[in-house]
């Protein structure tokens, strides 16, 4: 039987379970403001960002600190456009792996496989990893639309040298080129997406930076951690809800939800860790579902989101965050919800790398302590005594 010591806690004012409210780093990336609902990219405004920006120029701006010059922003493009194609075992592996795997564990591990084609072991400067921010970024989105490809028996479409990663991602998952209004609904996404401060998989990310690993060690840390249900996955699962309410012979939102609510189950896509109002990305989201439910014949999902929505903040005074509307804009857009967290990954990349490389340049082994709870300097007793 194991002893548990009654350790006076009191000692240990600094006790943050889950590490909330300890300050680990210090950043240019991104900061939050969970009670006045604001998000800031570099010192922009994610409102400013979300109007005015592309990924790529986010991109940039998470990677140098800073919005690129005409020719810095056409350069990047040019290199993302370049890097687009996988290698060869990469291709195979997708081809070959079981259909029915969840696209977080392929992505993981076609990411670690990417490390076995970069011979150069020079894993701290920051321009090389600039450079290997651009492949990674490049090559997430052909790894995820290959694999959904495959999976629906259908040959993988080879990349663009062309387009936006938006554009490009699209093309490559559906086999035809998307229009404009699709490609720039979806590059806002992406944006919304890229970063959002010291997050379960940025934690990660840096934490296997400290020990100086390489880039494609972090990222691949990165999405194990995305791929926990209490991390990623939850516009997947609000995806699924609607769904599931699709099912119901006469569905009524309200009551489906106070359903929910009286058996004590979750109602994801609702609640934030650090948000204490409306995500500021949700709001942009929710404008983006309503339209593309309305033009896509979704109108359902979208007033049954709204009805959701008024019924958590009624019954919880709760708001939603980024992954409840996504997912009935990933929907109407025709993507398939188990695609929605590697999508997510697909943009994070961009944030990852940016906090890689300033890990990389500042950095400090991550090592935190733990309290040991058990009796200390215990007697050996004989296995056959036990």
């Amino acid at each position: 039987m194991t002893t548990v010591v009654d350790v006076d806690l009191s000692q240990y004012p600094y006790i943050n379970k889950g590490l909330e409210g300890i300050v680990a780093f210090t950043t240019n990336k991104s900061f939050i403001d969970g009670v006045a609902g604001e998000l800031i990219y570099g010192g922009y405004n994610i409102n400013t960002l979300a109007e005015n920006s592309t990924f790529e120029e986010v991109c940039f701006l998470l990677w140098e600190d800073r919005l690129p010059t005409t020719e810095e922003l056409n350069t990047l493009k040019k290199a993302l456009q370049e890097n687009r194609e996988l290698p060869e075992n990469v291709i195979n592996f997708i081809k070959s792996v079981n259909k029915k795997a969840e696209p977080m564990s392929v992505l993981r591990t076609a990411v670690s496989m990417l490390a076995d084609e970069d011979e150069n072991r020079d894993f701290k400067s920051h321009d090389v990893n600039y450079e290997r921010s651009v492949k990674l970024t490049a090559k997430i989105p052909t790894i995820i639309a290959a694999f959904h490809r495959v999976r629906e028996g259908h040959d993988i479409v080879a990349p663009l040298k062309t387009g936006s990663t938006s554009f490009n991602f699209l093309y490559m998952l559906n086999g035809v080129e998307p229009g404009e209004k699709a490609e720039k609904v979806f590059d806002l996404c992406l944006i919304l997406h890229a970063e959002h401060g010291m997050n379960a998989s940025t934690f990660t990310a840096r934490a296997v930076c400290s020990t100086e690993a390489d880039i494609y060690s972090a990222v691949t840390g990165a999405i194990g951690s995305l791929k926990g249900p209490l991390h990623g996955g939850a516009n997947t699962a609000v995806m699924n809800m609607l769904l599931e309410l699709q099912k119901q012979p006469n569905p009524d939102p309200v009551e489906f939800v106070k359903g929910k609510l009286a058996r004590k189950e979750k109602i994801m896509g609702f609640g934030h860790r650090v948000y204490k109002t409306f995500d500021p990305r949700a709001h942009h989201l929710q404008k983006l579902a309503k339209a593309l439910a309305e033009e896509t014949g979704h109108v359902e999902l979208y007033e049954w989101s709204m009805a959701i929505l008024n019924t958590m903040k009624s019954e919880k005074n709760i708001d939603p965050n980024v992954d409840f509307f996504s997912a009935t804009v990933y929907y109407s857009m025709g993507i398939m919800p188990d695609l929605y967290t590697a999508i997510f990954a697909l943009s994070r990349i961009s944030g990852w790398a940016g906090h890689f490389m300033e890990q990389m340049e500042n950095n400090r082994l991550i090592r935190p302590k733990a309290l040991f709870m058990l009796e200390k300097n215990k007697k050996w007793t004989a296995i056959e005594n036990r």
